[in-house]
């Protein structure tokens, strides 16, 4: 199946669902994550992709879980279609909880921070404790809490004993002002007798069929389905100007040394330059 996000609305509620199986996998290579750290940079990478479809076109935003478990930090940044991330420990490794891999555990306690980066306007950035770690809790919470949005959140990513990603997705419900409770009443009990949603992806769930098995009985309108994928923003060129504006003495350092090396933390990506390549700053 495709990497595909699809917005529908039923009744006065918006409903996004998403399937990013391919591209939690690709990350999951770029990083050389372990099971448990694929889980959690999967999970955050889906949530960042459903906050960002409800953004306009060009507008970003970068989700931050920072706790005290092993796992350090988890960041994923999502712009339209695009997504990026990194685990501060790809190495992480804890025992199965409930026969589950332990997103909660490895995050721990701490804050989940969610910045948006809209068009003609000042970031805005907000904050809110997290609730368990495992993520989709934890944002459901930051929007009641921090933008004063009820709404729900479900993720999920299924790796298997290889370490493949194998089923990864989510969807997120929103009401919309004026929606009837007794519709919210249906959602609510859908909810609770909808399987998990690496189960329905495994089932061969596509995203609009997953909308409308948690709306069944509401009139739900398919709005659009897009394309997604694993993209960083990060270029040879982008970094070569970004070390122009260090200071004059720094570049004349870097350009006595034979080789200097840039790491993207996004998408792991290591960029080299020549001691002539850096001089050449200098002129300009």
């Amino acid at each position: 199946m495709k990497d595909i996000l699809t917005k529908g609305t039923a009744e006065g509620v918006r409903i996004y669902a998403l399937c990013t199986t391919n591209l939690v996998q690709e990350a999951a290579i770029r990083h050389h994550t372990s099971h448990l750290a694929s889980a959690a940079l999967g999970r955050a990478m889906n949530g960042a992709l459903l906050l960002a479809a409800t953004m306009k076109d060009n507008e970003r935003i970068a989700l931050r879980l920072k706790g005290d478990g092993p796992i350090g930090e988890v960041v994923a940044d999502a712009e339209g279609t695009h997504v990026r991330g990194y685990v501060g420990d790809p190495d992480v490794f804890l025992p199965l909880k409930n026969g589950k891999l332990d997103v909660g555990g490895a995050i721990g306690a701490g804050n989940i921070i969610v910045t948006r980066y809209l068009q003609n306007a000042e970031p805005f950035t907000g904050y809110a404790e997290l609730v368990d770690g495992e993520i989709a809790s934890d944002l459901t919470n930051y929007l009641y809490t921090s933008e004063q949005t009820p709404s729900s959140v479900a993720l999920g990513v299924l790796v298997n004993k290889e370490g493949q990603v194998i089923a990864s997705g989510g969807y997120f419900i929103q009401a919309m002002p004026g929606c009837a409770e007794e519709t919210l009443a249906q959602l609510e009990e859908n909810i609770s007798l909808t399987p998990y949603v690496t189960q329905l992806l495994e089932l061969g769930y596509t995203p609009e069929k997953m909308i409308e098995t948690i709306a069944r009985g509401l009139d739900v309108t398919i709005q659009e389905s897009i394309e997604l994928s694993y993209k960083c923003r990060c270029s040879r060129e982008k970094i070569l100007g970004a070390l122009a504006t260090l200071g004059q003495e720094d570049i004349s350092a870097m350009s006595q040394d034979e080789e200097t090396e840039v790491h993207c933390q996004f998408c792991n990506e290591t960029y080299k330059f020549s001691g002539e390549e850096i001089a050449r700053l200098l002129k300009k």
